[in-house]
C-alpha cells in the first residue's frame, strides 16, 4: 500500500493505493463519509486481484482542511473525489460508496459524468427523496442546534436514535424528549469542540440531499443503487429504494445491514459486491 495526499480548495486530502495502478485491471475506489479508509480494510482485503484505492474525506482521519467547524457539501466532496481521480491517471474507475459516500458519489456522477464505469452506492441517505423529507429536514437542523449548543454527545444521541428508526418521521416523532446520550456511551460533558465531520456535513445538507436525476441518468457511468438486506425501514435504506426508483431501476439488495461490510463476514458481501460491480 502506497498513501498519497493532494491539496484541493481549502482542504489537503489523503488516499491509499493497494496494489499496482500501473497493472491495467481498472481501480476499484471504495469511500465513505464520514467513515475514513480505515472503515474499509476488511473490504479492501477480499479484492487481491485489483488494485483498491481507499480515501480520507476532508476532515476526517488524516485529511485537514483550513476551516475544520464550517458545513461540507456532497458537491464540495464530489469535487475532491474528482482531483483524486485525476490525480490516478487511469480513466473511469469502478467505485463502492457507502452512507454519506453513496450521496457524495451520485453527485459525482452528476458533476463529472466520466469519471466513473460503475457505481454501487450502498444505502444513500438521500433524505430529499423521501416523502417525509420535511420533517427529516427539521430533525436534522435540531440535531445540528444541539450539537452547537450542548457539543457531540447529546448531538449524537439524537442522531443515532434517527438513523435506528424505522418507517416514515411525523409530528410525533419532532416532540419526543431527547435521548440520554448515557444511554448510548456518549459522554454527557460539552468538550468544547465542533469539529466533528458527521455534524460537518449534516450542515452540508446530506441527510436532505436529492440527486440530479436527468444528470445520473445521462452519464456514461452505470448506477447500482444497493440496500441491506437487514435495514428494513431504516432512512437509509428507505432513501436508497426511493433513489432507485427515481432513476427508473430497482434496488439491488445486498447481505446485512447499513455497515455490514466491516462485520464478521466481508466476504460474503464482497462476492455479493462482485456481482453488483460486473
Amino acid at each position: 500500500m502506497n498513501t498519497f495526499t493532494i491539496d484541493v480548495p481549502g482542504a489537503t486530502v489523503t488516499y491509499d493505493v493497494h496494489g499496482d495502478l500501473s497493472a491495467g485491471s481498472v481501480p476499484l475506489v471504495l469511500i465513505g463519509s464520514p467513515m475514513d479508509a480505515g472503515g474499509f480494510a476488511a473490504l479492501a482485503a477480499q479484492f487481491q486481484d485489483r488494485t483498491v484505492v481507499t480515501y480520507d474525506p476532508r476532515n476526517t482521519g488524516r485529511s485537514t482542511r483550513d476551516d475544520p467547524t464550517s458545513a461540507v457539501t456532497p458537491a464540495q466532496h464530489a469535487d475532491d473525489l474528482h482531483v483524486l481521480l485525476q490525480n490516478l491517471g487511469v480513466g473511469p474507475v469502478d467505485m463502492f460508496a457507502s452512507s454519506g459516500g453513496a450521496v457524495n458519489a451520485l453527485a459525482l456522477v452528476a458533476r463529472y459524468p466520466r469519471d466513473l464505469r460503475t457505481l454501487v452506492a450502498h444505502e444513500p441517505p438521500a433524505g430529499g427523496a423521501l416523502p417525509d423529507h420535511d420533517a427529516l429536514h427539521a430533525v436534522c437542523e435540531r440535531i445540528v442546534a444541539t450539537y452547537d449548543a450542548s457539543g457531540i454527545g447529546p448531538a449524537m444521541a439524537q442522531f443515532i436514535a434517527l438513523v435506528m428508526h424505522r418507517g416514515e418521521l411525523d409530528s410525533q416523532y419532532l416532540e419526543r424528549p431527547a435521548p440520554d446520550p448515557s444511554e448510548f456511551g456518549l459522554p454527557t460533558e460539552d468538550d468544547g469542540h465542533r469539529t466533528d465531520p458527521l455534524m460537518a456535513n449534516m450542515r452540508g445538507g446530506v441527510v436532505s440531499f436529492l440527486p440530479d436525476v436527468d444528470a445520473v441518468k445521462a452519464a456514461n457511468t452505470r448506477v447500482v443503487i444497493a440496500v441491506g438486506a437487514e435495514s428494513n425501514e431504516e432512512i437509509a435504506a428507505r432513501a436508497a429504494y426511493a433513489v432507485a426508483a427515481l432513476l427508473g431501476t430497482e434496488a439491488a439488495v445486498l447481505p446485512g445491514d447499513h455497515s455490514a461490510f466491516t462485520g464478521e463476514n466481508p466476504g460474503e458481501f464482497a462476492r455479493a459486491l462482485r456481482e453488483g460491480l460486473a
